[in-house]
């Protein structure tokens, strides 16, 4: 149909309906006819047709209806009219990143989407990301939800007004067209979501015939897992897997999927059978419904419809209220609530595909615009309890559950006022929840959760949110209608707090342990729930006087009501020194006690915001007020607390330990322990101070002890008794000296975290995040630590692991209590061991002092009376006389420690007030008692500390004993107003203090010194012997690892000539091979060995994998072809994969290795996940040392050493030039190659025909070659031999990925293959950290690179000699065109450093005659590799040159000789290529081939020092010395000569044709016509690719990452490969694709072509690194992004800004570059014990 006549069609239509006089039956009448034939048609339609004739036959008419005329003309129009909205309104999906600004957001809950933050002005700002659960949405536009900057620069509309409802922007009548369509259609759509006749329409949509067609519908639930429904469905439909798996998938993401068409009784069957199906895996059988087509043809186009609203509304602010208007309008005539209340209420019995529609309907229109989003809101909150509980029945997730949307409504300050004055929302909300919970009430009207459903409860706890969402932000102004219906609202939250006073009351066992564990987590994760919600209470309280008393009265009165725990006997006097107390008895360890008191907690918090307001004053009753009552419960839950710690609770299980254990974490303390110790403080503060300590005594059940009425000779009395005085003693010293509470004194918050920040890092320095897991969370997740840390502590940064710690700053450790409240007795002993530790390092004395507390408000002042009355001084003198006794079972140090401090804090009371005011002023006599008290009978405190001073077992105490009788003196000279200089030391004043004491601490004091100055000295020394070895390390390196030393060098200055002279690896100069003897200590017998060719075998570890480390063409695979003449005999220049071979460097014997190797191998299978860690079946084990994982072994093979015979090299020198050399290979090749023949056919041999192309007269014969010199090859001994078989394999089979097989051709090319690029890796390590290239490699790295040189050389003794000297005369074919076969590469398509690796080893086997064993001689081996050097370097340069395109500009100075000689190479080449001369100067083309060459150069001169031993000189082991000055080193040790090009000059002879034949090659004229792609040197060295700094970039970039295979909005999981910088979709059923016959991951399928396997990925959403090494191996590995506090932060759980470490991602680059991934998965695989093992392949 074309688009014209689809117009007409739509228009006439529309109009049809307009005229109509009852529109809505004509619409629906048009809606009966199309849409069935349009959805869920016998034969299906695919999703294009089906969505195209949609929008002709259904949307197009519609879309003229709205707009009257072609709806492209009204849009334009529409859009000339109307401005951008405001608001941004993006809706989030799972996992999606979002940002909460710390510095300017309302509440936590305020977000921004990726696009918004990053135009706005939040970027700068304390930001925090996190991923969203899906469902919220962008607030960029909400001027209710920022402080400032509430627009990104896209959506300001230049100046930020209030979120007002636009006027409404539409003309009149396209309004009222608007609200009449939408009102059916929406009226529509609701009908259908709601629709529950499976096989019926309703009335007006009936059609005339009904046909015989159903549909099976399987529905989403969260009971039964994918694999259940996959099976079910191929038992109960027949479907095959992948459809089984596509309709699972579907019905996961959806919510339902129709899985079979038919007749009804069809269907039926279906349904049975997947239900019975079902029934058998999991208790409940799937949801399955049968649906007539018709049915789910309008219910797919209600869906539709629904997506089309969405796109409509956007059009316009008009159309937005338009459809506000509908959905909210109050259903006519019938009892029926609006449209959008009728979906909600249905929301929970909706599957997911129509919740989602649904959900961000209202997001996109009603929550836009503020006057609809209050009257949603009000529904909202109608119906707000009939939602949570239809959510709690209901199965699926909060995130697709409508009362999510509580949080859209709740959290916005005007509406929740609103709706706390018209709808009083937090009656509502506390009403539900007790409704959902009365099933848990008791017959006191208590909760006890016994037995209750987890998940059920989990989900009744998520209403506690809605409840701080509304109390987030408290009012700035009280209405009088707000402050009715709050302090309705805070009586029904205290109802619900009275079923939690004393709930779950425990009772001590005695006899016997508890039979069963009592139920305590639900009652723990209510109060932890409520733990915010209690603070917003007292702070919205406290906002307003008025409503502070009522508050406070109301708790009161609710807390009088408690009947929990009531006293069973009547009251009784007890008499302690002369003070009676009258209270009624109880005993903790003998009648229940709860730990749950959240009403007496409450009016703590309450009565201290009213002392802080100064409404305490306004009470009328105070003192009516039974405090001893008040005190009584928090009193008990403290003595509980003690004794559980006291072990008198030990037969009550674990429940309770974990009780007391929450009662004071971090998590609950605030409106616990905190809120005890605060009334008791309040009860001390009203109470006269002797009945209150009377009363703690009695408690304490220690009134008696004290007393002196019972004696026990129980040791586990005795030992509970001195427990409960330590912890009796500790709560005086809290109660007195716990001061830093707003309210109790003038401290502020900020003051109150300084001091839990002090107090943390005074235990160890911290991390930031563990400081902040340390201190208490307000409700928007604050700690307040930013504010205050810099006050308090300096911050170290981190090294390349590790994290930055907090360290205390000096000045602020007076602040330091050892009995800090908050502390566990694990902290208290670590706080207390660290600052005695540090006071002994700064050569203080040991006493750790109470710090100086602030002073009390007013009306807690007269605690501190706590101090000096009758009983503190009693029960002092009774713990101090045990001790001075020295009965060891009746005291305890801690028990004493504890009675110091508090003497001590009643002495620095006691200063303080004498320091303010005037002697006669001051009451507090603390001193006066402490020295008159019991001092008859020599048993006052005073004289009773001087007695525990002699205790031995007190020792530790003595500092702090001396410190306390000090403050005495000073005391007592401040009540004389005398100096206290005079008598200040104590020494002076007690004639106990000896003389002798003196001299001792004078004799400790020097000896303390001496050992400090001897310790210093000896740092000094080591510091100077380290330097001393660094900067000689020459020295150190050379010299002979045994026992005995070298000669003393004689003559040394000539000695050091000859040296120079000597370095020279290669060629008729060469250097000798040291002789050196290496001794090695075995790591498994621990034996000492020499290493000698005929001795048994020692081995190195080792491991061999294939590594694309140097590569530029990932994933190209390397085939082998059959004729030999590709990969693995040739490199290819790319080195799309080599073969690495690296070493930890540990040694064993060869058979130690095997049996160690045969026992891992025993062990290990019977290990869990061991093949997790290493693969058995390919021969890996890890090191026994190092734990490095290696697959194989390298035996050790020494170097021959050599004394070179120059005059015999010089002879030979003069006849055996290039040219006759190469005539003298060529004869030998040819020679060797007939006899091959002769030996395979006995008939006649052909003659060799051909010219060499070198033939002169004289022509050398077969055997020309060994009148050069030859000698017997070295003999190695069989266990050397096996072991060179061993590795060989290795190689062979882990480089090719084949079968082992020894026999193989290529395993000898497998060996030098393996050595170049082990190499070739090792240079590119130098090169990248800027090291010199001898000298600077670690001990394993060098160890390794001989072992692996020695090994390669050897293999020629293994292999068959046949066919070594065919792979050499294959290679020599690239160099000598002549002797080449058919398919041999050109110079462009080889890697010319394994060819000259393989030349050199490979070059011995042609002296190989048929009866004897020969290999060259040490001259004709020098000719033999320099004459292979000057070759391969010839043809390098060409192929540098051949290749070069662009050359560098050098700034012009003189011709040179070298300049000269290489443009004329330059002109030779382009003659014979004919190439246009390059208009470049011979000094740019030197330059080119220099630095193209130079890493060839370095290759070579590594290889050369490994297999001859000569040593370097020592240009090449300084990074001092110039680049020119290195390529000249290197040239002379290699024997080459300075100007390379010179080797054109010296050889022109032989080159000449060779160059004409190199340059002529295809392969070569291709290249250079651009046809074919090549190398340019020197290679491009990798890294990992370049990451930005600011990690949120990097989630930019993820969230715009849309998967290549799917296009579906569901989460994905971006992951960034590092070697590459490919994006890839993890973890997702969408990107799997087949490797080795299974389906894998999109990582691993791109490791395996990226990496060989081998993989480094950045996960994005996550912020974690995974290293992979196979299919079934992988570890993650922190990011190299760090926060401002020098941490990472895997799967952003903290959500700060993260910024690039430069020093961590080098580091990865270097577990990259050195082949170390492996090694490190290995290693953090054997460290974590892997109970369920990870699909690392499904990643």
């Amino acid at each position: 149909m074309a688009e014209g006549e689809k117009s007409q069609d739509g228009l006439e239509l529309s109009k049809k309906w307009l005229e109509a006089a009852d529109c809505r039956t004509e619409l629906l009448r048009y809606l009966k006819e199309q849409v069935p034939r349009i959805f869920c048609l016998k034969k299906e339609s695919s999703p294009q047709e089906e969505e195209e004739l949609m929008q002709s036959a259904l949307l197009h008419p519609l879309e003229c209806f709205l707009f009257g005329e072609d709806p492209l003309e009204g849009l334009e129009k529409l859009k000339q009219g109307s401005s951008s909205s405001q608001l941004c309104g993006r809706v989030f999906k799972e996992g999606e990143t979002v940002y909460s600004c710390r510095d300017c957001a309302i509440d936590p809950t305020c977000v921004l989407c990726m696009d918004c933050f990053q135009d706005s002005v939040h970027k700068s700002h304390r930001y925090k990301m996190h991923a969203s659960s899906g469902g919220g949405f962008c607030d960029c536009g909400d001027v209710e939800a920022w402080k400032i900057g509430p627009c990104c620069s896209k959506h300001d509309p230049g100046a930020a007004t209030a979120m007002v409802t636009d006027e409404c922007v539409l003309e009149p009548e396209l309004y009222e067209r608007a609200e009449k369509l939408f009102r059916v259609l929406l009226q529509y759509v609701t009908d259908f979501l709601v629709w529950e006749e499976n096989l019926e329409l309703p009335a007006e949509l009936q059609p005339r015939t009904k046909e015989n067609a159903y549909y099976c519908v399987l529905y989403n639930d969260e009971h039964h897992s994918y694999d259940h429904v996959i099976y079910t469905l191929q038992r109960s439909v027949h479907c095959d897997q992948a459809e089984a798996q596509t309709h699972t998938a579907l019905i996961d993401k959806e919510g339902r999927r129709a899985v079979k068409r038919g007749t009804l009784l069809s269907c039926q069957q279906a349904k049975d059978l997947i239900r019975s199906n079902s029934e058998h895996i999991s208790l409940q059988p799937l949801r399955v419904e049968i649906l007539h087509s018709a049915v789910m043809a309008h219910q797919t186009f209600a869906l539709r419809l629904g997506s089309w609203f969405q796109k409509i509304i956007s059009y316009s602010v008009g159309f937005r209220q338009a459809f506000s208007q509908v959905a909210l309008e109050p259903t006519p005539g019938r009892e029926q609530p609006c449209l959008i209340s009728r979906l909600m209420l249905h929301d929970a019995r909706m599957y997911k595909g129509a919740r989602k529609i649904v959900h961000e309907l209202i997001f996109c229109s009603m929550l836009m615009e503020t006057e609809f989003k209050r009257l949603f809101a009000i529904e909202f909150t109608k119906h707000y309890k009939q939602l949570q509980k239809d959510f709690i029945n209901d199965d699926h997730e909060r995130s697709i559950s409508i009362t999510a949307l509580s949080v859209q409504i709740f959290t916005v300050p005007t509406l929740a006022r609103q709706l706390i004055e018209e709808g009083n929302v937090i009656k509502v909300i506390v009403d539900t929840v007790m409704e959902l919970l009365r099933e848990h009430l008791d017959d006191n009207n208590r909760f006890f959760f016994l037995g209750y459903n987890s998940d059920k409860f989990s989900r009744i706890q998520v209403i506690f949110h809605d409840l701080r969402y509304i109390l987030i932000s408290k009012p700035s102004v009280w209405t009088e209608e707000l402050r009715t219906q709050f302090l309705e609202g805070f009586k029904i939250f205290l109802r619900l707090l009275k079923c939690m006073q004393g709930m779950e009351e425990v009772k001590r066992q005695f006899g016997r342990h508890i039979a069963v564990e009592p139920e305590w987590e639900a009652g723990f994760s209510l109060q932890i729930q409520l733990r915010h919600v209690l603070a917003m209470f007292q702070d919205w309280c406290s906002s307003d006087e008025e409503i502070l008393l009522l508050a406070f009265k109301e708790c009161h009165t609710v807390l009088m009501q408690c009947n929990n725990q009531p006293f069973h006997r009547e009251a009784t006097d007890y008499y302690m020194c002369k003070h009676i107390l009258h209270v009624r008895p109880y005993k903790v360890s003998q009648e229940p006690v709860s730990i749950h008191l959240p009403i007496s907690r409450l009016l703590a918090g309450l009565y201290v915001l009213m002392c802080k307001s100064g409404a305490a004053e306004r009470l009328d009753n105070l003192e009516s007020y039974e405090f001893t009552q008040l005190a009584e419960y928090p009193l008990r839950c403290i003595v509980l607390a003690a004794q559980v710690s006291a072990e008198m609770w030990r037969r009550n299980g674990l429940s309770l330990v974990s009780q007391v254990y929450y009662y004071q974490d971090v998590k609950c303390r605030d409106e616990m322990y905190d809120k005890d110790i605060l009334m008791l403080q309040i009860t001390a503060s009203k109470m006269e101070p002797n009945h209150f300590l009377m009363l703690i005594l009695l408690r304490f059940e220690l009134f008696d002890y004290f007393n002196g009425n019972c004696s026990s000779k129980d040791q586990d009395e005795l030992i509970q008794w001195n427990r409960l005085t330590e912890e009796m003693l500790y709560l005086l010293i809290v109660i007195v000296g716990e001061r830093y509470v707003p309210g109790i004194s003038h401290v502020t918050k900020e003051d109150v975290t300084m001091r839990e920040v002090i107090h943390l890092l005074c235990i160890e320095p911290m991390a930031h995040s563990n400081l902040a897991k340390g201190l208490p969370e307000n409700e928007s997740h604050e700690t307040g630590l930013e504010s205050v840390i810099t006050k308090v502590a300096t911050f170290k940064k981190p090294g390349v692991s590790g994290h930055g710690l907090y360290e205390v700053k000096k000045e602020r450790l007076v602040e330091f209590n050892p009995f800090f409240y908050h502390y566990s007795r694990s902290q208290h002993s670590k706080a207390e061991e660290s600052q005695k530790k540090r006071r002994t390092q700064e050569s203080n004395d040991k006493a750790l002092r109470p710090p100086v507390p602030p002073a009390f408000c007013p009306a807690f002042s007269s605690i501190v009376r706590l101090l000096c009355s009758d009983i503190i001084i009693h029960i002092l003198r009774q713990v101090l006389q045990r001790a001075a006794e020295d009965r060891a079972t009746h005291w305890t140090e801690a028990m004493i420690q504890r009675a110091l401090h508090l003497i001590g804090q009643a002495l620095l009371e006691e200063k303080m007030q004498l320091e303010d005011c005037s002697v006669e002023e001051v009451t507090f006599d603390f001193s006066l008692k402490a020295r008159r008290i019991g001092s008859e009978h020599g048993k006052s405190v005073f004289l009773l500390l001087s007695k525990i001073k002699t205790v031995p077992s007190l020792e530790a105490q003595k500092d702090m004993v001396k410190w306390v009788l000090q403050m005495f003196e000073i005391i007592k000279c401040l009540r004389e107003k005398s100096s206290p200089s005079a008598s200040m030391s104590v020494e002076t004043t007690k004639p106990e203090e000896s003389a002798q004491d003196k001299e001792k601490a004078e004799r400790k004091r020097k000896a303390e010194a001496a050992k400090l100055h001897r310790q210093k000295i000896m740092a000094q020394m080591s510091a100077m012997q380290k330097n001393f070895i660094e900067s000689n390390k020459m020295l150190y390196d050379n010299m002979p690892e045994s026992g005995t030393q070298g000669e003393p060098a004689t003559a040394s200055e000539s000695c050091a000539m000859e040296q120079r002279e000597l370095c020279i690896a290669i060629g008729p100069h060469r250097g000798s091979t040291p002789a050196e003897r290496e001794v090695l200590t075995c790591i498994l017998c621990q034996e000492e060995q020499e290493v000698v060719a005929q001795a048994q075998a020692m081995v190195l570890t080792a491991c061999v994998q294939r590594s694309t480390v140097l590569t530029q063409c990932r994933g190209k695979k390397l085939t082998s072809m059959g004729d030999g003449t590709a990969y693995p005999l040739f490199m290819p220049p790319e080195l799309a994969v080599g073969t690495h071979t690296g070493s930890c460097g540990h040694v064993m014997h060869a058979t130690c290795w095997q049996k160690y190797f045969e026992a891992v191998q025993n062990t290990t299978r019977n290990r869990l996940h061991a093949e997790l860690i290493i693969d058995l079946e390919n021969g890996e084990y890890l090191c026994p040392l190092c734990k490095s994982l290696c697959n194989t072994v390298v035996p050790l093979i020494p170097l021959e050493p050599l004394v070179f015979n120059y005059e015999n090299a010089e002879i030979i020198g003069q006849h055996l030039t290039m040219p006759r050399w190469i005539q003298i290979l060529s004869a030998r090749t040819k020679g060797l190659k007939s006899l091959a023949q002769d030996n395979e056919c006995s008939s006649e041999s052909s003659s060799v025909d051909g010219d060499t192309g070198m033939c002169a007269e004289g022509q050398p014969d077969f055997r020309s070659i060994l009148s050069y010199g030859v000698q017997e090859p070295r003999k190695l001994s069989d266990s050397i031999a096996e072991m060179l078989v061993v590795c060989a394999t290795t190689v062979h089979r882990v480089g090719l990925q084949t079968a082992p097989n020894e026999l193989c051709p290529c395993v000898p090319l497998m060996a030098w293959n393996t050595c170049a690029f082990t190499i070739q890796a090792i240079e590119n390590i130098l090169q990248q950290e800027d090291k010199p290239l001898f000298g600077s490699l670690q001990n394993r790295q060098l160890a390794g690179l001989k072992a692996i040189v020695q090994f390669s050389a050897a293999q020629r003794l293994k292999s068959s000699q046949a066919v070594i000297q065919r792979h050499f005369t294959g290679m020599l074919g690239v160099l000598l065109p002549a002797m080449s076969r058919k398919n041999t590469p050109s110079l462009l398509e080889v890697d010319f450093f394994h060819l000259l690796v393989g030349l050199v080893l490979s070059i011995p086997s042609l002296y190989q005659e048929e009866a004897v064993d020969l290999q060259p001689s040490a001259v004709s081996s020098a000719y033999n590799h320099l004459h292979v050097l000057h070759l391969v370097t010839m043809a390098h340069i060409v192929q540098v040159l051949l290749s070069s395109t662009d050359f560098p500009a050098v700034a012009g100075g003189e011709e040179t000789e070298e300049a000269r000689a290489a443009a004329e190479l330059c002109s030779t080449m382009s003659q014979l290529t004919g190439r246009p001369i390059p208009d470049v100067s011979g000094i740019s083309v030197a330059e080119r081939v220099k630095r193209g060459i130079e890493p060839f150069l370095r290759c070579a001169a590594l290889f050369f020092n490994c297999l001859t031993g000569v040593c370097p000189p020592v240009e090449l082991s300084s990074t001092a010395v110039t680049s020119q000055g290195q390529v000249e080193a290197l040239c002379s040790y290699l024997a080459l000569p300075s100007n390379v090009f010179q080797l054109f000059h010296d050889h022109r002879d032989t080159v000449s044709p060779l160059l004409q034949r190199w340059c002529g090659n295809q392969t070569v004229t291709k290249a250079l016509k651009g046809k074919l792609q090549t190398v340019r040197y020197p290679r491009r060295r990798n890294r990992l690719i370049e990451l930005p700094e600011d990690y949120s970039a990097l989630l930019n970039q993820a969230s715009h990452f849309q998967c290549p295979k799917s296009m579906d909005d569901e989460r994905k999981h971006p992951t960034l490969c590092l070697f590459c910088g490919a994006m890839l979709c993890s973890q997702s059923s969408c990107c799997l694709s087949p490797l080795d016959g299974e389906d894998v991951g999109a990582c691993t399928a791109h490791a395996a072509t990226c990496g060989a396997g081998v993989g480094m990925f950045l996960r994005i959403r996550e912020c974690e690194i995974v290293l992979m090494a196979s299919k079934t191996r992988g570890s993650t590995y922190p990011a190299p992004y760090l926060d401002d506090y020098g941490e990472t932060d895997p799967h952003l759980g903290r959500g700060n800004p993260l910024h690039l470490c430069p020093e961590r991602y080098r580091k990865l680059n270097q577990l990259w570059q050195q082949h170390c991934i492996l090694e490190e998965i290995a290693r953090s695989l054997e460290v974590v014990n892997v109970m369920f093992a990870f699909e690392w392949q499904m990643l």
